[in-house]
């Protein structure tokens, strides 16, 4: 319709009823109303002024220069010199022979061929089973995966574990102390703990495999710690000592035994939780050989020799302020422990060195402040910043009959991806999770998505398909 139009206006040009120094920005748009045709251009009313011409006036003489037939069924004018287009049937018709022809192929280019990309999504900590919020994630990375593949690209999907760090030891603490519990000891749960009955599930296999080979009497574990935070004192502090504790107490042979006792099970949830979704990796990445092949302290060693840390109270810092962030990050603790973000920089030079022309990184909403330091340590690094793209994801805020359905991992009130799947299923989750872009807040309407009537989108689709499907039979 625009070639038509830009003809039109020449042929105004040649016979001088336009001026020939004017080259107007032709605009074509879908009409809201079909009765009003199937798409319009204000195009008379943008060129009355250079015209010098009434653009009702214009729109009959932009007209009379159209020839329809073909895809034009035919062609009218509204209002002040809007120029409404009607498509015939064969407008529609013809992509069907394209489809025919195509096959598999039909949608499809080949634009990124030769990119290789990169999308890391999801990526939720192993300490719970995933939730309705990070359902979001998987739905959309998915989708922005497979849209990137069905352009050409080489996309490589992969799911960043985070089998290391704090979380994951308070994770490793929770299950030991519901293990403590069904070795008939009396234990006062930390209040920072993971409270779960995924926690107990985890606990009840380690003591069908351990018996009480691993059983501490709990005075032990809880001797001069700090005070927990219901007895006035500081959770963080307390539970930072009961991993301690609970390390020291079984050393690293078992400890290990606990630890990955509740990695491995929840990971192996996520895993078919997400299988089941429809969402496949071609990797899962581990936080913990970041550390045991030293790419870590090299990505350290590397900041430190080219001038970009320094050390202040007993820490190493990263000079991320020099690359626009708020204040500078420790890298390095003061207990000699390297932080999360170490593991961060580390994993994301991993990635470039993997010869990926483009990173994509998919997190949550909650980690916006988190974007300019990982740039900031990739530059610092002599990486190319650019190359790493970061999409943030507002979680979904569920509602049934109405309210809103509360939810926290810490306390174990939340709503699985797995209960909402077999609520609503795979479709209606995965269509209502990407019907809203990525950034903007999102009300996950229980009652809704089950509803058998157009309301429902996605049942009005599968109706649609259902009666396509009758067609062919």
């Amino acid at each position: 319709i625009a070639q038509i139009l830009d003809s039109a206006v020449k042929q105004l040009q040649a016979d001088g009823t336009l001026p020939d120094d004017i080259t107007p920005a032709i605009m074509v748009e879908r009409t809201r109303d079909r009765e009003h045709g199937d798409f319009a251009s204000n195009l008379a009313l943008t060129l009355a002024r250079p015209a010098r011409s009434n653009p009702r006036d214009l729109a009959e003489k932009i007209l009379a220069a159209i020839e329809t037939g073909g895809h034009l069924e035919r062609v009218e004018i509204a209002g002040p010199g809007f120029i409404n287009f009607f498509l015939g049937p064969a407008a529609w018709h013809a992509v069907i022979g394209e489809i025919l022809q195509l096959g598999k192929a039909f949608g499809r280019s080949d634009i990124g061929k030769g990119q290789h990309i990169q999308v890391e999504f999801v990526s939720a900590n192993p300490t719970g089973p995933l939730h309705v919020g990070h359902g979001r994630g998987a739905a959309y990375g998915a989708a922005v995966a497979d849209l990137l593949e069905a352009i050409g690209c080489q996309v490589h999907r992969e799911y960043y574990v985070n089998d290391a760090g704090r979380q994951m030891d308070i994770l490793a603490a929770s299950v030991y102390l519901r293990y403590l519990d069904l070795c008939g000891e009396t234990v006062p749960f930390p209040a920072n703990g993971y409270q779960g009955d995924y926690v107990w599930d985890i606990s009840a296999t380690l003591h069908r495999e351990h018996g009480d080979g691993l059983h501490h009497p709990v005075d032990a574990v809880f001797a001069d710690l700090p005070p927990d935070a219901p007895a006035g004192g500081d959770k963080e502090t307390h539970i930072d000592g009961v991993i301690a504790r609970i390390r020291k107490l079984l050393g690293p042979q078992d400890y290990r035994r606990v630890f990955d006792a509740g990695l491995d099970a929840i990971l192996h949830n996520i895993r078919q939780d997400l299988k089941e979704f429809g969402v496949e990796y071609d990797e899962w990445f581990s936080e913990r050989s970041l550390t045991e092949n030293h790419a870590v302290d090299q990505a350290i060693e590397r900041l430190r020799q080219s001038g970009h840390t320094y050390e202040k109270n007993g820490a190493l810092w990263f000079r991320s302020t020099d690359y626009g962030d708020e204040k500078d990050r420790v890298i390095v603790r003061d207990n000699g422990q390297t932080t999360y973000f170490a593991s961060d920089i580390a994993y994301h030079m991993n990635k470039l060195e993997r010869g990926y022309d483009r990173v994509i990184d998919i997190w949550g909403a909650d980690h916006h402040g988190y974007v300019p330091r990982v740039k900031a340590a990739l530059k610092a690094l002599g990486d190319d910043p650019d190359k790493l793209d970061v999409l943030l994801v507002q979680f979904a805020v569920l509602y049934r009959s109405g309210e809103k359905v509360q939810m926290s991992t810490r306390s174990g009130e939340f709503v699985t991806l797995r209960e909402l799947r077999r609520e609503v299923g795979n479709d209606d989750a995965r269509y209502f999770y990407v019907m809203r872009k990525c950034e903007q807040h999102m009300d996950f309407d229980l009652d809704l998505a089950k509803s058998q009537s157009n309301d429902n989108p996605v049942y009005y689709i599968q109706y649609a398909h259902a009666r396509v499907k009758s067609l062919f039979r």
